[in-house]
């Protein structure tokens, strides 16, 4: 429902990631007043790069990370710049920068400074601060005039700082708290073993034997840079069903190997597979993804995360008792990035001004439950609740505030990408075939609305 209230409210985000960044433009234009709160130097969230991770837990179990950023050096993105950008400002080349159409992170960290300094939005960042809680002013009040307590610490100072803001966004991102499997014998084993998360260049595994864990793009990416420096790798998969893609890698490097799953790990060195077969290995590395984590949110219960679900959230954004003054941007996986996280911070942005309204607790609760009976029937386990990977799903979303369907052309770009990632893993970022599609992209308002051409000086 459209109303025309326009309700300034007092907004802390969290977080000066893509989705922080642009929730923060959003609640701006709205007239919200906002503070974006950001524990790092710079901007970019994942896509500010960090090396320094000698003082990290390999595995990364503290609750609270001194590294945020799992971007390893040679990293570059899955998808062509074309389809990456916020629907206002699009990713284009420029002079004397990564100009490949599927660029390195720091490509990305520079496109979000663009972003940043086009709009105007540093004012606005409190950097080298650290969120140390959050939590309702008074439990008893559900509803319109919900209040949040928010403590923060200024890194250098060490100074703790409490306010009172009318809302929360929570937009800290979900590619840092390292999930780690189970397996037996893990915590006996006494050779190197670290999460992903703090891989960064192949050379300390030169000569060594390597098992990744996990079939995973990070997983695959890793693997084939290992088998340039490391005696062998060993690329454990859930499933031997591979794509053409893999398997063609496979076939041209004989020190890289395809295992199944681990069965158990032996003080002496030795990697049991579930098949019986095992190697002596100097290295794990646990490709294994990443897990939901809000150590500084409190809600007495009321979203709580389990097995990779957040929830109770109404399309993956608002938990419903809570709502609109509590909201997460950019819990979803398997989207077009950064146009979805625009299209929730304009939701987010015109429900606390008043201009729009969500459906009552119980229609939000029945919908939500409705969605997960939906996961169960079709055999979606938990920990896939926010892959989306549907198109459909994003233009209804973005009905909820009339924002603009995805171009045609954004969806054939990245339906070829995929389908070319999967026949070709090691050239698709290179080698392509969708000229015809790239031209309709350049003639379209995305890339003409601000006069600029796909290429910019």
């Amino acid at each position: 429902m459209v109303s025309e209230k326009n309700v300034s409210k007092h907004v802390c985000v969290i977080g000066a990631g893509p989705a922080g960044l642009v929730a923060g433009r959003e609640l701006r234009r709205e007239g919200h007043s906002v503070v974006v709160i950001e524990q790092h130097h710079d901007i970019g969230g994942q896509w500010l790069y960090d090396p320094n991770v000698e003082d990290e837990d390999p595995l990364g179990r503290n609750p609270v990370l001194k590294v945020h950023s799992s971007m390893y050096v040679s990293m570059r993105v899955m998808s062509p710049r074309e389809i990456m950008g916020f629907t206002d400002f699009p990713f284009l080349m420029k002079q004397d920068r990564d100009m490949r159409r599927f660029p390195g992170h720091r490509e990305i960290f520079l496109y979000l400074c663009d972003f940043c300094e086009w709009f105007g939005l540093r004012d606005m960042i409190r950097f080298n601060t650290r969120v140390e809680y959050v939590g309702m002013l008074d439990y008893a009040e559900f509803g319109k005039d919900l209040k949040w307590v928010v403590r923060s610490k200024e890194k250098k100072s060490e100074k703790m700082v409490e306010e009172v803001f009318d809302a929360v966004v929570v937009a800290s991102g979900h590619y840092s708290q390292p999930k780690l499997p189970t397996i037996k014998g893990m915590d006996a084993w006494k050779r190197k073993q670290m999460h992903s998360h703090i891989y960064r260049v192949p050379e300390p595994f030169r000569n060594e034997v390597v098992v990744v864990v996990g079939n995973s793009y990070s997983g695959q990416d890793i693997s084939m840079e290992l088998v340039e420096v490391a005696k062998e790798v060993y690329l454990c998969s859930k499933s031997l069903d591979i794509t053409e893609g893999l398997s063609k890698v496979i076939s041209k490097h004989k020190n890289l190997h395809l295992s199944p799953q681990i069965d158990s790990l032996h003080e002496d060195g030795r990697v049991l597979f579930v098949d019986g077969s095992w190697v002596i290995a100097d290295t794990i590395i646990y490709s294994t993804g990443y897990k939901y984590s809000f150590p500084f949110l409190d809600t007495k219960g009321t979203v709580i995360v389990e097995d990779g679900r957040v929830g109770p959230l109404y399309e993956h954004t608002f938990p419903p008792s809570l709502a609109p003054s509590l909201s997460f941007v950019g819990i979803p996986k398997k989207i077009l990035g950064f146009p979805f996280f625009e299209s929730q911070a304009k939701w987010v942005a015109q429900l606390l001004s008043g201009k729009r309204t969500l459906p009552s607790f119980d229609d939000m609760m029945q919908s939500i439950k409705e969605f997960y009976h939906s996961l169960d029937v079709a055999g979606i386990p938990e920990q896939n609740t926010h892959d989306i990977a549907n198109f459909e799903y994003c233009d209804r979303y973005g009905d909820h505030v009339g924002f603009p369907h995805i171009e045609e052309w954004r969806k054939e770009l990245c339906v070829s990408a995929l389908v070319n990632s999967y026949a070709n893993l090691e050239t698709y970022r290179d080698i392509y075939d969708d000229h015809e599609l790239l031209q309709v992209a350049y003639q379209s308002p995305h890339f003409t609305q601000l006069g600029d051409q796909p290429f910019s000086l």
